[in-house]
Order: C-alpha cells, then structure tokens, then sequence
C-alpha cells in the first residue's frame, strides 16, 4: 500500500470528529450520574465497589471497581474492554481488578451490551449483542455505544479523587481489541493503550470488514472507509494520543494472526510512521510463540510494560519481575473457576502464565451491582432490547431526515473534571 504523507493537527481533529459522527458518538458524554451499591473485600488490601453510571440512550452501565483498600497520593486507572461473551464476572476480568489494584491501581469492569446484568434474561455469554438488525445504520450505533460506554469508564475513573486523569489505560481484548482502537483514536484523555488478541486492522475486504460479528466489528468498520488505509489511521491518531502495545499469539485463528503476524504490523507499523511524522508512540508488538487467542494483559511483560507508562503506586517493573506466576488452568483447578472447552487449551487460556497474586473465584451474585428485585425493577435502564428499540427508531429517523451527524472534539461533561 502506497505511503500516505505525514497528516496535519488539523486532519487530525477533522477525522476524529468523522470516527465519531459515523459512529453515532455522542458531541458530548453523557453526564455519569454515577450511583454506588456498596463494596466488599474480594481478596486482602483491595476493595470492590459495586457503581452504576449513565451512557447513551438513557442506559446505565453496571461496573465493578477494584482499588487498593490504603491509598497514598495519586493513582493509576484501567478500563477493562472484555472480549465476546465475556463480562464483569469472567475470569480475566475480576482477575485482572484484583491483580492491578493490588498493584495500585483502579481498574473498571463493566458489562457490554447484551451481557450480564446488560442482557435481557440477565445472563452471562449470551452474545446478545451480535444478533442481527437490518436497519441501516443500526450496526454503526452498536459500535457507537460500545466505543461511548468504554470512555463513560475513562470519565468515571477521572471522577475518582484518588486517579491521576493523566495516568488511565485502557486494556482490550478481541471484540474489546477493536472497540478500544477506535476509542484510543478518538479520545485523547487515554493515557495507555494495551490490546491483545486483535490489533491487525486490515483494508478492504480483510478480517475486519468480513467479519461475521456484523453489529460490532465489520459494520461498524466499514463506517471507517472514508479515512483510506484505515488501520495506519486509526494507529496515528492513537500515536498522538500516546503509547499502544499490541500482544498477540502466533497461532490465534481467530483474529487470523497467522496471516496478519510480524510482516503484516511491520508493513502496518512503517506507514502509521509515514503518516504519523515519526515514530514517536507508533504502536510495539510482542508475539507469543504458538499461543492462540487469549488475555495477555495479565503475563508480567504486559504488566511490566504498564508499570512503565502508568506507574503503578505498589508495585515497580522489578516487584512485578519478582512476583511468581500460575497456569491459569492450575489457578482455575486450584480456586474451582469455570474455564469453558476452548479456554481448557494450553494454548488458550489455560496456558497462560499469569503473576499469581492469590485471586480467589468470585461468582457472579458476588459480582452483581444491583439485587435481582432492584435490577427487576428498573430492567429497563440497562437492557440490550431498550438500546435496540431506540437505535432502530434513531435509525429511521436519521434516514428519513436525510442529513449527516456532524462530530466535533470530545468534551467532558461539565459537572466532571
């Protein structure tokens, strides 16, 4: 693919405003109107705060938030972007909350769309979100929403009085690898960004756009064609926002990896630096040797990489090269987790060598934000069916209306700083 000359500040701006005005991005954030439902103590020294906060369409957002219980001075936060099927109660979630907020961090787990306390029959691994709706338009919203809930997380951890708002990484992983691409493009208040299992934004008619993920991945990408060499794009805006790491497996089929390996980022690499300007933040890659499609993010080279970019409170790069680690397959006998067929693979999550901080299993009643009744009673402020309702309605009346959405640069709301 030909090089495209270093963009402006100016193009810049003008194509983040695109990514949000074809994405259905709100001009500005939803006010959080963030609610708490108490907290516990899953594992000693951290605390678990169960929150609710307000995204489009009226929605709330459950989410758990994971802190050290002692805080000295300014800490770091992390957002959780979950892969398909996975939400605040999977494994790598409380795991990667109680690993980071031992480490001195707060991170936020929250449910996507269509899961957990966000599905309609308030269940887990539904995949409720990718059913199919044939309303132009509708698929763009659907990744509009996910890329909104991810930065209403960035604005709730710069709510925190504890958070350093300079100092907020973002960690996603497959489905969430894609979201937080884009979210990384378009909002400048990420402080680090970490993906793993994806990253391999490829052009026309590649994994991305094919995608059989319709309403999440490939409609909404295809959105994007209006920038040309979407991926070099979308990884130059995210260079001038800050750092990107993308961790993948050599053999992970399901981000199709072994066509998109080494080659592949370099080639995608040296044009982000062509339109970039320089190197400076362009996103490094790490391969793992025969893994496929998993976490990465709780391994100590992801956890040394972030300790050097958001400088964690507890722990330096040395504590955590000191640390031991575990099989997740030996942690999840160990602790009695459940680990689906394809997560029992040695080269899924299983294998994968993670820094053992004694995390213990937590259920999904443990990791419930509202009781049944209360979430009964206001079902729908969180349910997939509400968000699809009212998105084919915004839908139809944009078609009819005939007029495009203009973007313009993210705001915060004014009650938060």
């Amino acid at each position: 693919m030909p090089l495209r000359p270093q963009i402006s500040k100016t193009e810049a701006h003008v194509w983040q405003a695109r990514i949000r005005a074809a994405l259905f991005v709100p001009e500005v954030l939803p006010a959080l109107d963030s609610r708490s439902y108490g907290s516990f103590s899953p594992a000693p020294g951290v605390v678990a705060e169960r929150v609710t906060y307000a995204t489009e369409y009226g929605l709330r957002i459950p989410a758990i938030v994971y802190r050290p219980e002692h805080v000295r001075g300014k800490i770091p936060g992390i957002v959780v972007v979950n892969g398909h099927g996975a939400d605040k109660s999977s494994w790598y979630s409380w795991y990667t909350g109680i690993l980071y907020a031992s480490a001195g961090a707060a991170v936020l787990t929250y449910d996507p769309i269509g899961e957990g306390e966000r599905n309609d029959e308030h269940k887990d691994a539904t995949g409720e979100h990718d059913r199919m709706i044939d309303v132009p338009g509708v698929p763009q919203r659907m990744g509009g929403l996910m890329v909104t809930d991810l930065m209403q997380g960035v604005s709730f951890l710069r709510s925190m009085d504890e958070v350093d708002p300079r100092r907020i990484g973002v960690l996603g992983f497959s489905m969430g690898s894609f979201i937080t691409a884009i979210a990384g493009a378009v909002d400048d208040r990420i402080g680090a960004v970490l993906l793993t299992g994806g990253g391999d934004l490829d052009g026309p008619g590649g994994y991305w756009d094919s995608s059989h993920a319709v309403m999440c991945q490939s409609g909404p990408y295809r959105a994007l064609e209006f920038l040309g060499d979407r991926g070099a794009a979308i990884f130059t805006l995210q260079a001038r926002r800050g750092p990107t790491f993308i961790i993948n497996g050599t053999n992970d089929t399901v981000v199709a990896i072994p066509e998109h390996g080494p080659e592949f980022f370099d080639d995608l690499r040296r044009r982000t630096i062509a339109m970039n300007g320089s190197a400076k933040n362009v996103f490094e890659t790490y391969f793992d040797q025969g893994a496929s499609h998993r976490p990465a993010w709780v391994t100590k080279q992801a956890a040394a990489w972030l300790e050097n970019k958001l400088h964690f409170a507890n722990w330096t790069a040395r504590k955590f090269a000191m640390l031991p680690t575990i099989r997740i397959g030996d942690w999840a006998a160990k602790n009695d987790v459940y680990l689906n067929k394809s997560s029992m693979r040695e080269d899924r999550d299983a294998g994968l060598a993670a820094i053992d901080v004694n995390v213990p299993n937590l259920t999904p009643e443990q990791l419930s934000v509202l009781p049944l009744d209360d979430w009964q009673r206001h079902r729908a402020e969180f349910v997939y069916s509400t968000w699809a309702s009212a998105a084919i309605a915004d839908a139809k009346r944009s078609e009819a209306a005939g007029s495009p959405i203009q973007g313009s640069p993210i705001q915060d709301d004014p009650n938060h700083r």
